[in-house]
């Protein structure tokens, strides 16, 4: 806003005016009823993960939370399509495949060994790779601070590895194997180039339209995909509890994608950046709880290994 005009000054005695000082920002009720709801939505998608791999395959549940998430952001995507620049197409499509199409695959193939909450902690490690493929590729900037955040995040991966197993047989394959948590760092890594090419190179386009854009880029091969390369159709029309299954998936895309962008898009309007990025904090949290629930191990090791991961977050948002 322009400043407001003021009238010539009239020479007077000095006077000393006592300077208000800003009143400390508060953060609305509404902006913490969001932040919870948001981390219950991101938190609950790994359980749902779980629960859809009981009758699908790794792949045929990855190909279906693409598709089903580009359906239904699918008018949001048809509405921009005209206004976008041909040269951004390459980003969106890279950030699509790297940051959506080949996390959904990942993350469902590390839950055929993996416990969910596991996972879900896992997940934290986004901010980790979202940093360092900032400071190589696109020029910021690596303190001493930030650099001890990186190293800390990858003792607690290992500790979780190495240490906590995978929760033992409350995976859905009954088996333990700790190393597909490699799978989900991996996938952690995707998330940290789509955000930083989102941001970089996608700056100007609504987040929302961006979601859209890039689902609608890769929403195609993935139904192909789903429908002529696995056995989808197959067991949805002959297998008990498919139907129970996809809607697990169903409720996975809509939630985790859809709406909680729109949520979050909410509550970064109504807060701050630092605060909205709480949900890194708290969605480990609350995916571990609902392992927990659904009968995953839980020992000193994992407590440990989410513990030092998520001082590695703060560490990481709070270096300068």
């Amino acid at each position: 806003m322009p400043p407001t005009p003021t009238a010539p000054a009239i020479a007077t005695a000095p006077t000393a005016t006592p300077v208000a000082l800003a009143p400390p920002h508060r953060t609305p009720a509404s902006a913490w009823v969001l932040l919870i709801t948001l981390a219950t939505i991101w938190g609950t998608s790994f359980i749902l993960m779980k629960k859809g791999l009981v009758v699908f395959s790794a792949m045929e549940l990855g190909a279906a939370r693409v598709t089903v998430a580009a359906l239904i952001l699918l008018p949001f995507a048809v509405r921009h399509l005209p206004r976008l620049e041909r040269p951004r197409i390459k980003w969106l499509v890279l950030a699509g495949v790297v940051g959506t199409l080949l996390p959904a695959f990942l993350f469902a193939y590390a839950e055929t060994k993996l416990a969910s909450g596991l996972a879900g902690v896992l997940n934290a490690l986004t901010a980790v790779f979202t940093l360092v493929v900032g400071a190589f590729f696109f020029g910021q900037k690596l303190t001493p601070l930030r650099v001890a955040g990186i190293a800390l995040g990858l003792v607690g991966t290992v500790v979780l590895m190495l240490l906590g197993g995978s929760g033992g047989a409350a995976t859905p394959s009954g088996e333990g194997n700790a190393w597909y948590g490699l799978y989900i760092v991996l996938a952690t890594v995707g998330y940290g180039i789509s955000v930083n090419v989102i941001k970089n190179h996608l700056h100007g386009i609504p987040p929302l339209a961006v979601t859209g854009l890039l689902l609608l880029f890769i929403g195609g091969p993935a139904l192909a995909y789903l429908l002529l390369g696995t056995e989808f159709l197959h067991k949805l029309a002959t297998v008990p509890g498919a139907w129970k299954a996809f809607g697990y998936i169903a409720l996975l895309a809509t939630m985790s994608t859809a709406v909680a962008m729109v949520l979050f898009n909410k509550l970064i309007q109504q807060s701050t950046a630092l605060f909205a990025a709480s949900n890194t904090y708290l969605v480990p949290i609350m995916a571990l709880a609902w392992g927990v629930l659904d009968g995953e191990a839980f020992n000193v090791w994992h407590l440990l290994g989410m513990v030092i991961i998520l001082i590695s977050v703060a560490i990481i948002h709070r270096a300068k």
